[in-house]
């Protein structure tokens, strides 16, 4: 039996969030705490042992953008064929506020993976120092693995999404269906309308 698209499209969206998590925890564990300094005429040179680490947030914060973008299709898709109208969707106060609220986390996950990584590649690229106390850090310690959780939070907010969608949905075609009658707020499953 073939999975619903709303299945389809929610492990989709749970699986490039797990990645994303994964492979900036991963990147934070492969981080190395400094570099080597080595003392020239007048300049300290850092030498740092190969690591995957820009690499793997870079991949992340990839990740973490295709667990948003699934997502973001997931609430608007027209499943079996059926459209719903964006104002429908976002009459609901909670798909409302669930929806801006994964936006602003999947935006600050993927500046914390991307600032780290950057921050990462910089150490690696500017490696000629002429100041010889430079002691050859790395990004700080912990800025990939509270990346991973933001990032991990986002793909929860946009799940949340998609199951509010899917319960604004099914309101709106009852309601279609039955001739667009009131049916007394029975079937809203607590959502309000926002006036």
């Amino acid at each position: 039996m073939a999975l619903r698209q709303s299945t389809q499209l929610g492990a989709a969206t749970a699986f490039f969030g797990v990645l994303s998590f994964v492979l900036a925890i991963v990147a934070e564990l492969k981080k190395p705490p400094y570099g080597t300094p080595i003392r020239g005429a007048g300049v300290v040179v850092c030498r740092f042992p190969p690591d995957p680490t820009v690499a793997l947030g870079a991949l992340s914060a990839l990740a973490a953008a295709c667990c948003a973008g699934v997502g973001a299709v997931s609430v608007f898709f027209p499943y079996n064929g059926r459209p719903i109208p964006r104002k429908a969707l976002f009459d609901y106060t909670l798909l409302h506020v669930f929806f801006h609220l994964a936006i602003g986390v999947t935006v600050a996950g993927v500046a914390m993976t991307v600032w780290a990584t950057a921050t990462e590649a910089v150490h690696h690229v500017r490696n000629v120092h002429r100041d010889l106390s430079y002691a050859c850090p790395t990004a700080k310690t912990g800025m990939f693995g509270g990346a991973a959780f933001v990032n991990l939070d986002a793909s929860l907010f946009w799940l949340a999404c998609l199951m509010l969608a899917s319960n604004v949905r099914e309101d709106y075609f009852d309601d279609q269906d039955q001739g667009g009658e009131d049916r007394g707020g029975g079937g809203s499953a607590g959502l309000e309308e926002k006036k």
